[in-house]
Parts: C-alpha cells; structure tokens; sequence
C-alpha cells in the first residue's frame, strides 16, 4: 500500500483539499503509475459541484501523463518505466459497440477493480476512474498509452493534456466532423476544447477556419491555434458572418463546443447544404433546443455530439504526439500555467473566470512510502 498525496473534494461544493491517500499495489490487470502531471479541467469541476454524481468524496484528476511503476498479473499493454498518458476509454474488446469495429464507442471500458482510500479507509471514487491529482494512482492498464520515443520533460505537461479536453476538441474535428483537406470549419465557443478544435482544423487542412466567441482575447488566441477568421458575436451575427465568409453557403462542418440551445441553433444553420454539425460542448443537464423538422430534412448534412471526439487512445495519441514533436500540433500553447498540487482550488476560480486555458498540476515524483 503507497501513501502519497491527493487532491479530494469530501462534498458538494466544498473546497478541493490535499489529503494522504491510500493506493493499492496493482492487481491483475492494473498498473499503478508516478503521476507527471494533471490538467485542470472543467470535468472536475464538474465533480466537484456534483455535476456529475453523488459518489463522494472524488479523488479529482484524470487529464495526466505519467510513469508506470507497477503492473499487475496479466498485463501486457506496458511495462514498468513506459511514460504513458492516461485515458478513460480503456476498451474491453467484447461489448456490441467493440464487436462492430468500433472501439471508441465501447460501452463497457475498463477502470481498476481495486480502490484507493483515504487514511481512514473511506473509499474514494476517481474521477473518469482516474484519479490523478495524486503522486501516484492505480488505473486499468488500458488506460495508459504507452508514449514512444523522447520527450523533454517540460513537454509531458502539453501531451498529457490529449488525456481529455484537447483531445475532445482535436477528435470532434478529425474524428467525428471527418474534416477533408481544403474544407470550411467554424468553431463555435474558443475555450480549451473550442481552441483544441480549430488546432485540430489546422492540422487536417482546413482552408477557411472561423473561430466565434464573445470574447476578443480568446479570438485572439483562436487565431495562434490556426483561425483564418474570427467572429466576435455580441457584434455580429455569427450565422450571418460564417455565411458571409464562405461565399454565402455556410461551413462544411460547424463545431459546438457550447453546448446550449442557442449555439446548437446556430451551429446548425451556419452549415453548408449537406453540411455537418458536431457537438462536442457538454449541455447541462435539461437543455434543450427546438429547430422545425423541415429545416433539418431540407439542409440534409449530419447532427452529430462528439463522445471524447470518437477517440480511440491507441490510434490517436501517438499519430498527435507525433505532430506535435513535428511542430505541427502546438500542444504547449494550451499550458497557461503549470501549478502544485496544493493549487488546485484556486485553478478552478481561475477557470470559472476564463483566464486560463489550461493549468497544469506538476507533480514531484513522491517519496516510496508503503504499508
């Protein structure tokens, strides 16, 4: 047993604090790993304010890169001393969606059998079976993928980040939009997720990117991330301008990373004829949107939402870790800052605020402690 240090959040809306955790050797077919780092993201917010279950207290973290220290009987996906990144898609090979071909839909991933606890041993509830704002954590081994060839150490911080956010932005554009080279993209909402997306437009070959926000500082930042144009709607119509930039169209592939009712709106009536829309934006929970059901016949095209940008880990992150080592993937400009773990609360106001697109926790390798 390892006693190391994790950020937990006990209740509803309490403080995220640092607390001496309990995490287990790992057993057949786990790996426990030395966390490097941890981005902040929404989606432990979203624990934290019980957005998204009741199963506390969260062991908070889970866009990270790491070292695997220990694996247990079975595993043979990594070894001991792989730098890997951590995923939540850890697929299990047998479910209808793996069965059909297609793995990143598995209905069925794998998170580690065992858990880690607080001192007392109360059991803690990782977030998307994570749990990485710890010295080490004990996950499925499938949810490492294993990192080739070097890396500057300053750069595990931007590759970990494929963990969740960038990724989902990079996949709803590649993966689910099946952006084509020469194509029109409009991002709608340029936060972490929305910039992802427009990098990930640059990246496949888009010819005209539009990025739309309310925002000119995260207009700005679209435009380093590869915007061709930028819409800043409290002074223009956002359907109107992606219309106007495109020849009076629309966009082959319009990106909501919103994700309510009115971007959904708009979204879906600045596409081309035949266009595509992608929702990658996460609604809260009773958001709805109304649009006439001739229109969504008539425009033809394809409504779709973006589970983690339909990434399958083992496929995509080293094909990004690759661009990215090529200069074509500009990974560190998502690292706003880099934190320690005692950060973390102030991390989220920083985010609520929009100032940030990313701080990242850099975690010391901790002192061997076990029981």
């Amino acid at each position: 047993m390892h006693e190391v240090r994790g950020v937990v959040v006990k209740a509803k809306n309490e403080p995220a604090t640092l607390e001496t955790i309990l995490v287990p050797d790992p057993g057949p077919g786990e790996a426990l790993v030395d966390v490097l780092t941890c981005g902040v993201c929404q989606t432990d917010l979203h624990y934290k304010v019980g957005a998204v279950g009741e199963d506390f207290p969260y062991l908070l973290g889970h866009e990270s890169s790491g070292i695997v220290s220990a694996v247990g009987e079975g595993v043979t996906e990594v070894a001991v001393g792989d730098h890997v990144i951590l995923n939540w898609r850890a697929v299990c090979g047998q479910c209808r969606a793996c069965r059909r071909g297609e793995p990143w839909y598995c209905f069925a991933t794998h998170n580690a059998t065992q858990k880690m606890t607080l001192e007392d041993g109360t059991e803690l509830t990782p977030a998307l079976g994570i749990g990485s704002f710890a010295e080490k954590t004990l996950v499925a081994a499938g949810q490492c993928t294993k990192i080739e060839g070097e890396l500057q150490d300053h750069q595990y911080a931007a590759v970990g980040l494929l963990g969740c956010g960038v990724m989902a932005g990079i996949g709803a554009v590649l993966n689910t939009g099946a952006v084509k080279r020469g194509e029109s993209v409009a991002v709608i909402g340029c936060g972490g997720v929305g910039a992802a997306a427009i990098a990930g437009a640059a990246l496949a070959g888009a010819s005209t990117i539009i990025a739309v926000d309310l925002d000119d500082e995260k207009l700005a930042t679209a435009k380093k991330f590869g915007a061709t144009h930028t819409v800043n709607s409290t002074e223009q119509d956002p359907v109107a301008a992606i219309r106007e930039l495109t020849g009076g169209h629309g966009a082959d592939l319009v990106i909501d990373a919103v994700g309510i009712g009115p971007t959904f709106k708009q979204a879906f009536e600045a596409r081309d004829l035949a266009g595509r829309m992608v929702l990658v934006g996460v609604p809260a929970p009773g958001t709805t949107w109304e649009i006439p059901l001739d229109e969504v016949f008539g425009r033809g095209g394809s409504i779709k939402s973006a589970w983690y940008g339909d990434t399958l880990p083992s496929r995509d992150f080293p094909m990004l870790v690759d661009q990215y080592r090529l200069g074509r993937l500009d990974l560190d400009g998502f690292v706003s800052e880099r934190i320690g773990l005692g950060d973390v609360e102030e991390a989220f106001a920083k985010m609520k605020a929009g100032t940030v697109l990313r701080s990242v926790v850099e975690i010391a390798p901790a002192p061997e402690a076990t029981r």
